[in-house]
Formats: structure tokens, C-alpha cells, sequence
């Protein structure tokens, strides 16, 4: 069984017991939080396809973690100007378990 579900904005295809890396997610570590914009959701060959999403469908995740993506290095340059700059940046992320699916 999997569903493909809307979590901060982006779809990921997800099954039971699958961790993930997503857009940091408010709580803790711990935490449950459940996710009601389910896309699609498919159940041995039985597909539910949502219009936009399918109602009473939700999947539920724990929060594993709370951590800081890889740096992202933004250089920028015009030629001939001496201008240049130099930033970094590292994206909040929330490690998650997924638990239930539920349709």
C-alpha cells in the first residue's frame, strides 16, 4: 500500500515504515502529525484518485529528528565590475517515519 501525499508544499510517494527527509514540520522530536492531503492512494491494485484529494484519507508520521540540510553555496558575479558576493545557506529539514496510511 502507498499514497502519494502533499507534505509543505511538495507530493512524495510514501508506504508504512518509510522515513524521509521534508521541509522542517512544526513539533518535536516525537511528535505525531498527520497529513490530510492525500493525492492517491493505492491499496493491492485498488487506486483512489482524488479530486483534488481524497476526503477521510490521512497519513500519519512521527518526527524523528529536527536537523539542517547539506550547504548550499550562492556565489554571485558581474564581470568586469568587481563585484562579487558569496552566501550560504542550509534548509531546516524534519526527519519523519511514516506509521499509517489510512483511506
Amino acid at each position: 500500500m502507498y499514497a502519494i501525499v502533499d507534505i509543505t508544499g511538495h507530493q512524495y510517494k510514501v508506504e508504512k515504515d518509510q522515513t524521509l527527509l521534508v521541509n522542517q514540520l512544526q513539533g518535536k522530536e516525537g511528535d505525531s502529525v498527520e497529513f490530510n492531503q492525500v493525492l492517491l492512494a493505492d491499496n493491492e491494485g485498488k487506486v483512489k484518485v482524488g479530486t483534488p484529494t481524497i476526503k477521510g484519507a490521512k497519513v500519519t508520521a512521527t518526527i524523528l529528528q529536527q536537523l539542517k540540510g547539506d550547504k548550499v553555496i550562492v556565489f554571485k558575479k558581474k564581470r568586469r565590475k568587481g563585484y562579487r558576493v558569496k552566501n550560504g545557506h542550509r534548509q531546516l529539514l524534519s526527519k519523519i517515519q511514516i506509521t499509517d496510511i489510512k483511506n
